[in-house]
């Protein structure tokens, strides 16, 4: 068993799942791979993502320091910078694996049809 903010898991995966579990954590996170990103570029590489959702989800990867946050406030407009923590780096290799598994099962599957447009 385990304990994170008062909260209980029952095991290792379970307290992955809570790091990166739901359907857009480990989304925001392969793109934070990539490197620094804001707000805006996140939303548009996620165009399916609401701004609430987007902004929950941020605020929930920086309360587990998975992400940093970084205001940027020398010159107007406000910029937010987010990336990922060492501690969210440690997740690359399970975020790739993820995204390795969905290519292939997008290719082995009939169930999953890829959209182009």
């Amino acid at each position: 068993m385990y304990t994170i903010d008062d909260k209980t898991y029952p095991c290792c995966t379970s307290v992955t799942m809570k790091f990166i579990g739901g359907k857009w954590k480990a989304v925001i996170l392969v793109h934070l791979m990539d490197g620094p990103k804001r707000y805006n570029e996140l939303r548009k590489l996620i165009p399916t993502i609401t701004e609430r959702t987007l902004s929950l989800q941020l605020k929930q990867l920086e309360e587990d320091h998975v992400i940093n946050r970084k205001v940027y406030t020398e010159k107007p407009p406000l910029m937010v910078e987010y990336t990922l923590t060492d501690f969210g780096k440690t997740l690359s290799p399970v975020i790739r694996e993820i995204t390795k598994w969905g290519i292939e099962a997008a290719q082995a599957s009939k169930k999953i049809i890829r959209k182009t447009s």
